[in-house]
């Protein structure tokens, strides 16, 4: 059983057909081209180079994969989804895009599996994940990103804003429309409850909040303790 099946509707698995028809480019949520060049851009405005191993968590069908696949050195992507659908979507993507000859290393797992690649990441990122997720399932997360995070290493992830911690309604975010909630899928979380997660998984975090994001989600950034910014 899928760990998601409950929370969220990821677990569902897209069929051959579904990949073919490009339908995994709407299930991750569409604006394709949009999001995944906002995520690139971000992320080397933030000191991404070619030379750096990044890990994509929740790294879907390469919405932003691609373009980072593109940009960085042979065998230097690295992403891991919870959906194996999504997972073939993406070597279809990366055949579209004719980066086979980069050899991104792709895996599937449920359980944030990261020690599995073998290697230390410069950074990381995950856009729309923490979206998804309730409060313990992102504080493993960040655990895990931890133990594998190089120690001057950033991991940028995504989330909807809250005003305050424990904010029970639901909550439009504008732009975009979409309604978060506090105990069920898409979750909002407060930057205090933010912070209070990455205290529990060790970690410091920075703020960032808008990055331009269509739909409002905002920017946090996590590092090791003892080489985070003041």
């Amino acid at each position: 059983m899928n760990i998601m099946e409950g929370i969220n509707s990821y677990f569902r698995q897209l069929s051959s057909k579904d990949i073919e028809e490009k339908k995994h480019r709407g299930f991750v949520g569409g604006m394709w081209d949009e999001i995944g060049a906002l995520q690139f851009e971000f992320l080397v405005n933030s000191g991404l180079k070619p030379k750096h191993k990044l890990l994509d968590i929740g790294c879907g069908c390469l919405r932003g994969g691609v373009k980072y696949i593109d940009y960085l050195d042979l065998q230097h992507y690295h992403g891991v989804d919870i959906n194996e659908s999504l997972i073939k979507a993406a070597y279809k993507e990366i055949e579209e895009y004719k980066l086979e000859e980069k050899q991104a290393n792709l895996i599937v797992s449920d359980s944030f599996e990261f020690e599995k690649f073998g290697t230390q990441f410069d950074y990381m990122v995950s856009i729309s994940l923490f979206t998804h997720l309730p409060l313990q399932n992102v504080v493993k997360c960040l655990i895990k990103a931890r133990e594998s995070l190089t120690e001057t290493g950033t991991y940028y992830a995504t989330y909807f804003e809250s005003p305050f911690p424990a904010y029970l309604d639901d909550l439009e975010q504008k732009p975009g429309g979409k309604v978060t909630k506090y105990d069920r899928d898409p979750f909002h979380y407060s930057n205090q409850e933010i912070e209070y997660i990455a205290e529990l998984a060790g970690l410091k975090v920075e703020i960032i909040g808008d990055w331009g994001h269509p739909r409002n989600q905002k920017m946090a950034a996590f590092r090791h303790k003892k080489t985070a910014k003041s």
